[in-house]
Formats: C-alpha cells, sequence, structure tokens
C-alpha cells in the first residue's frame, strides 16, 4: 500500500533534500507544504515537479484550515516538519515570525494530524523509548505484566 506523507518546508535546503531522495527511492505519496519564505527554492524541487505522486502546495503551516483540508484530502498518513524561520538573524531582527512559524505553526500542524487521526480512528503510536516505556519502568512493570494487565 501506498503511504502519503505530507511534508512541510520541502522546498527548503533540507527539506527539498528529504523529497528529492524519497521520491525515487520509495512508492510513497508526496504532499508538499512550503511557505516559500527566503528559504524556500521552488527552483530546487525541478528534478521532481513532474513526478505525479509529488503534489507541491505553497501554504503556511499555521493555517489549520489548509493543513485539515490537505491531511483530508489526500488521506496523509505520516508528517516530516521541516518548515521553520532558522536563520538566527531573522529571529532577532524579527522574533514575532520565528514564534509563528516555529511555534504556533508547528502546534497547529500537529493538533490537525492529531484531530484527523483521532477521526479516522488511527491514533499515531508513541515511538520507541517514547514516554509510556518510561512510565512502565517507573512503575516498575514488563511489558508482558502490563500487556496482561498485572502489576508488581
Amino acid at each position: 500500500m501506498t503511504q502519503t506523507i505530507l511534508v512541510t518546508g520541502g522546498a527548503g535546503f533540507i527539506g527539498g533534500c528529504f523529497v528529492r531522495q524519497l521520491l525515487p527511492e520509495s512508492d510513497a505519496r508526496v504532499v508538499n507544504l512550503d511557505k516559500l519564505t527566503y528559504a524556500g527554492n521552488l527552483d530546487s524541487l525541478a528534478p521532481v515537479a513532474s513526478d505525479p505522486r509529488h503534489a507541491f502546495i505553497e501554504g503556511d503551516i499555521g493555517d489549520g484550515a489548509l493543513v485539515t483540508r490537505l491531511l483530508d484530502e489526500h488521506e496523509v498518513e505520516a508528517v516530516v516538519n521541516f518548515a521553520a524561520e532558522s536563520h538566527v538573524d531573522r529571529s532577532i531582527d524579527g522574533p514575532r515570525q520565528f514564534v509563528e512559524t516555529n511555534v504556533l505553526g508547528t502546534l497547529v500542524l500537529g493538533q490537525s494530524y492529531l484531530d484527523r487521526a483521532r477521526a479516522v480512528g488511527r491514533l499515531p503510536r508513541p515511538a520507541a523509548g517514547s514516554h509510556a516505556k518510561a512510565r512502565r519502568r517507573k512503575e516498575g512493570k514488563r511489558p508482558a505484566e502490563e500487556a496482561e494487565g498485572r502489576s508488581n
């Protein structure tokens, strides 16, 4: 089954590299959302521009309605976020934009994904080494005991 991945900041230096490597090496579909600020370069996506599995959308991760529409329309299963205001000088000159993208935009993106996952009954699983694993250790439970509902 082909997976659809929402890549944000996919016209930036790192995000563009990710998209250019992912498409030829997998059967994934990529929905590429980028605001095309100073760091975005649409020309960097020229090698994948004609790939039918790549859809580029100019937009902001802070636009919850847009993010939700993309998640729904493309049935996105995973999100890889490269969208960021990353130049330190720019964060000093314009801290509001830095916070809006890096903090609030990431919050909107994550909440939109979580809301959609709940709606379709597919909550993301915690990564290995996650808080759940740490909690089990703290409680002194081994995985088999937790699965059976037993405690020490």
